[in-house]
């Protein structure tokens, strides 16, 4: 192995480690991830498993996804962390079951979206007249 191939290799290693560490701590699953950097599942796995590096835009992405400083993933010495990645993601505190019915919802046309939300809008409604079923 070159030195080069070597480089590479622990590149791409530190890469997939702290990716994976970094969607880890913010309790996204592999395709909460790539669904918000819009790469396929599989290409995110090989991404943490060290076996190739993204392209910069899907770096870039990467980053405000999981809120890690570029020069981090790239183990890069920095001082500071830039401010974008202090800003928290709200859906990063969602439960994982109300993450996967958003990404069904966004793959549904308008048609399919007004039948889910009558559907769900008269779950509610039925939830509210009758709270407690157990009770009986």
């Amino acid at each position: 192995m070159t030195d080069e191939e070597s480089e590479r290799k622990r590149l791409t290693d530190h890469l997939g480690t702290v990716v994976r560490e970094a969607r880890r701590r913010a309790n996204l699953t592999q395709a909460d991830v790539a669904e918000r950097v819009g790469l396929a599942t599989e290409v995110l796995g090989r991404l943490e498993r060290g076996q190739m590096l993204p392209s910069v835009p899907s770096l870039r992405k990467l980053c405000r996804v999981l809120h890690v400083d570029a020069n981090v993933i790239l183990g890069l010495d920095v001082e500071k962390a830039p401010l974008w990645l202090e800003a928290p993601e709200p859906e990063a505190d969602d439960l994982p079951e109300l993450r996967r019915l958003v990404r069904t919802l966004r793959r549904m046309d308008a048609a399919q979206l007004a039948v889910v939300s009558c559907t769900a809008n008269a779950l509610v409604r039925h939830t509210k007249q009758r709270p407690d079923d157990d009770a009986e």
